[in-house]
C-alpha cells in the first residue's frame, strides 16, 4: 500500500519529460528502480492522469479535482489531498 501512495505522490513531485507521441504527449520519470509512462488531459473541472508502470506493466488512472487525487493504482483504490501548489503544476501539464 505505501509504494502505490509513493507512486501517486510521486506523479506531483516528478519533473515531467516529453517524449514522442502521435496523440497527448507523454511524461515519464522514475521513483525507486521503477519507471512510469503517463498522459494528462482536463476533462470539465478535473485533470485526468493515466498511465502504466513500464517494468511491471500495472496501470494507474489518477482525477486531480482542486486538491484532491482519487483513483486506481494496478486494483486498489487511492485517495489523498496534495499541497495545492503541486496540484495546480499537475492541472498545468493537461492537455
Amino acid at each position: 500500500m505505501n509504494k502505490t501512495l509513493l507512486l501517486a505522490a510521486s506523479l506531483f513531485a516528478a519533473v515531467s519529460t516529453p517524449a514522442l507521441a502521435d496523440t497527448a504527449p507523454q511524461h515519464t520519470f522514475t521513483r525507486d528502480g521503477d519507471t512510469y509512462v503517463y498522459t494528462t488531459k482536463q476533462v470539465a473541472n478535473r485533470t485526468i492522469i493515466s498511465g502504466r508502470v513500464l517494468n511491471t506493466g500495472d496501470t494507474f488512472e489518477l482525477a486531480v479535482r482542486g486538491n484532491r487525487v482519487t483513483g486506481f493504482t494496478g486494483r486498489r483504490e487511492v485517495a489523498f489531498n496534495v499541497p495545492a501548489a503541486s496540484a495546480r503544476a499537475v492541472a498545468s501539464t493537461a492537455n
